[in-house]
Parts: C-alpha cells; structure tokens; sequence
C-alpha cells in the first residue's frame, strides 16, 4: 500500500523544522552565552547600587535641608577642577545626588552627558538615542574602534561624583568606586556584547580589532537566534485545533525526554514576544547596516549629510544679569509643564547662549523608562521647548526605546521581571533543543539499521 503524499503543508513544515534545528545547532553555544549573560545584566542596576549602598544611600532624617545646587556644584568643582555638565536630583530624599564632571582638558561636551550603558547612574533612557536617527547611529557606530573604555564607541564621557546633599560630602565616583559587583557586572556585559574578545589585546583575525570581533559574532548569533524565534513559532502551530491544549501545558508525569521536548516547545512559545523583540533590537549594536535599516524600517533615518537639527538657544541678557539661576530654579519652571512626581537630570548650558536641558523620569513599579524634556532660557527658564515622550509618533516612540526594548526596563521593575523570565527560558532553548536532537538521532539506527533476526527454516523437501 502506497503511503500518502505530504501536503503542502507538511512539506513546509518539515522544512522549518530542519531549518529550526540547523539554525539553533549552528548558534546555541553563542546563544546560551549571551543569553546567559543577558538574563544576569537584567539586573544589572539594582545589582550594583545594592553592592554599593553607601554611593546612593544617604543617612536621611525628615526635616533635614538639603544644601543649594549652587553650594554642592561648587564643592565639586573645587575637589575635582573640572567642569560640571550635569546634575541628576532624585525624587527620593534619602538618594544621594549624582553630578557629572568633565576632566579639564578633556573633550566630550554634549557626549559626555550621554548615558554609559552598563554604569548604575544611567537608570533611564533618553528617548532621542538609540534608533532614532543619524544622532543614534553615529554614536553606537564603529564601538570596537574607539578604545576600551566604553560599551559602544561613543565620545568621552564624564565621571559621575556621587554627592551627599545634606553634608556636601563626595561618596565617590563611577571610575574609581569598584566593587566585586561591579568588576563582575562588567564582565557580563563583556560577555553578553563581545563574547569576553575585548579583553584579549592582540588582533585574533587580522587587523580586525576583537571587540569588533565579537560584536559581529555575537551580532550574528543573535540574528540567527530570532530566525529560531520565527520558524520555531510555525513549527509550534498543531496539525489539528485540538492539539493546541497539548502545546500549553508541561506533561510532568511522563518520561524526562518528553519533560525536555515541552520544556523546550512550551516555554519557547510563551515566551516568543519578548524573545523576538530582543533578538530584533539586538543587532543594531553590532552593524551599521542592520541599524540603518532598522532606522529606515522605523521611518526615523537621517543621511548623515542631513542638516542638523536647529537647537533651542538662550537669550542673551542686555547687561550682565544679576545672578545665575540655579538648578532649584530650572526644577520650578520644568514643574510647572511637566506636573508628576520624578527624578531629574538638569543638563547646565555650554556656552552663554546654550538653553538649559532638565529631564524628567516617572518613578513606580510600571514606570516607563523614557524621560520627557523641557528646554529653558539659562538667564530667565522661560520654557523653550517641551518634548513629551508621548507626544511623539508611534514609530519615534518606538525607535527612542530601542535600548530599553533590549535591556527590558521598558515599564520599570514590571518589565525587568518578565525579560528575567523570558531571557531565562532562551538561556535554556539551545540546551533543550539540542537533547532532542541527540534523542532523535538515538533513535533512527533502531528503525533503519536494526531488524529483527528471523530463525532460518529448514529447506522442504
């Protein structure tokens, strides 16, 4: 009896599926490192403000006055000799303040304020850097290439200080406050972007620098991953409707191998969202082509010929204005626009005619990551421009939120949870994944190659 012909289907599924395993097989080992490293870094702030409470915790009492903006910058200033570029107010009394200085000597200027990826102070996002356009994809661009300071090739940063406001005591420092914690959370951030390469100093393939390295191999890795994603979900979908309870569930009582195909199948698909949303923002930090198309996908692309854009400018005074305002002061004028509770950064003007930035950050356990900024006159913080977050289109929203896409802190604490989840289970697919195959290439010897032995019989006369 003939057998029956695959349907078309069929015929499309089995090839997913080969295509599945050859993709996960190729991968998984990259992958599991990655993931690993990414489920860790999840946490990566409160891990390291909880090993160092003593940088963000200040003994508080209520009643106790905080010292002026203008009184703490100056004692900065006078311990460090360098310029202040910003200060970051928090809601919470009892947090120290966090104010950021440029060496002397030292460039950076508007590049120096930008958040470091992987240190504890950059808590939230500003919504303009990631996908966003030409600003985004020149300063994530070429991160191998620009020395091994910092995660992705970006200007001279400032050194944030971390102040006591009530005492006017510095706590210490981003550069030279290291902990265990930190050294560890540095090395999983290594691990999770160059695979640990930029720690090896000489060129391993070429002249090829090997953060660069790295970045491609772990870049590639994770777009290989989120082809996984796809044909994993097809291949998910059931032959009939009523099959599609047993895809849900984790049969606890059957036998480990079939414990390990649902763990696999099962968790894979519950948490397919989450896992496709990292491995499609994941790229765009290794290669200037996946993240000029992801900008052009967004309709957020800028030629980098393109003029910039006008910046808001102060006016200058006639005659020297009586005395400079202060960071209270800006705070005041931003409340008046932007009226909820949250933490600030006030970016202080470069020159005399630069407008003053205050960003403003939603606090709670579902708050979104991105912050919304007012731009105000130095001399007078009359208000110059108001940029609300959810303001924006929904393609400059989402092309803002690249990195908290990526990273999970999307909505807050709430978010963080589910990506810990999520990452969690994609830490464990290529080590599922991979027992099922080894069990089903157990298998075939014992239905192609084995048969059963059949007793001669005696000739018939």
């Amino acid at each position: 009896m003939s057998a029956r012909p695959r349907t078309l289907w069929e015929k499309t599924r089995k090839f997913l599926n080969d295509v599945h395993l050859w993709l996960g097989l190729s991968s998984g080992i990259i992958v599991f490192l990655v993931c690993l490293s990414g489920t860790i870094y999840v946490f990566n702030t409160e891990i390291r403000e909880s090993a160092s409470p003593e940088l963000f915790k200040v003994d508080y009492k209520e009643g106790m006055i905080a010292q002026t903006s203008a009184e703490l910058i100056s004692k900065v200033k006078e311990t460090t000799g360098g310029q202040v570029l910003s200060v970051k107010i928090p809601a919470d009394p009892a947090r120290s303040w966090q104010i950021m200085v440029k060496p002397k000597g030292e460039g950076g200027g508007e590049k120096g304020r930008g958040e470091s990826h992987g240190k504890s102070e950059g808590r939230k996002h500003d919504h303009g850097a990631m996908a966003g356009g030409k600003g985004a994809g020149e300063k994530a661009k070429g991160g191998a290439e620009k020395g091994k300071g910092g995660g992705g090739g970006r200007g001279p940063r400032g050194t944030t200080y971390y102040v006591n406001p009530y005492t006017g005591a510095i706590l210490g420092d981003s550069k030279n406050s290291k902990t265990a914690s930190s050294e560890f959370m540095g090395m999983m951030f290594s691990l999770h972007r160059w695979l640990l390469l930029d720690k090896i100093e000489e060129p391993l393939f070429g002249e090829l620098p090997n953060r660069t390295l790295g970045s491609y191999i772990s870049g590639t890795a994770t777009i290989i991953f989120t082809l996984g994603v796809i044909t994993g979900i097809v291949i998910w979908v059931p032959r009939r409707v009523k099959s599609w309870k047993q895809g849900l569930k984790i049969k606890t009582k059957g036998s480990w191998k079939r414990m390990n195909h649902d763990l696999h199948n099962t968790l894979g698909f519950y948490s397919c969202i989450l896992l496709f949303i990292m491995g499609i923002t994941g790229p765009q930090w290794s290669f200037p082509w996946y993240r000029e198309a992801l900008q052009k996908t967004l309709g957020t692309h800028k030629p980098h010929d393109a003029a910039p854009q006008r910046a808001a400018t102060s006016e200058l005074p006639v005659g020297k204005p009586e005395r400079a305002l202060t960071a209270e002061e800006y705070i005041m004028a931003a409340n008046a626009v932007l009226k909820y509770e949250g933490d600030y950064t006030v970016s202080l003007p470069a020159d005399s005619t630069a407008a003053v930035s205050v960003a403003k950050n939603k606090l709670g356990f579902f708050a979104p990551a991105a912050s919304d900024k007012i731009m105000l006159d130095q001399y007078t913080a009359q208000t110059l421009e108001v940029d609300r977050f959810s303001d924006k289109p929904f393609n400059e929203r989402v092309a803002g939120s690249i990195k908290a896409l990526h990273v999970g802190d999307i909505y807050g604490m709430f978010s963080k949870i589910l990506y810990f989840i999520a990452c969690l289970i994609a830490t464990s697919l290529p080590v599922t994944g991979t027992l099922i195959w080894i069990n089903k290439m157990k298998k075939k010897p014992g239905k192609t190659g084995v048969r059963r032995a059949v007793k001669p019989q005696p000739d018939v006369v």
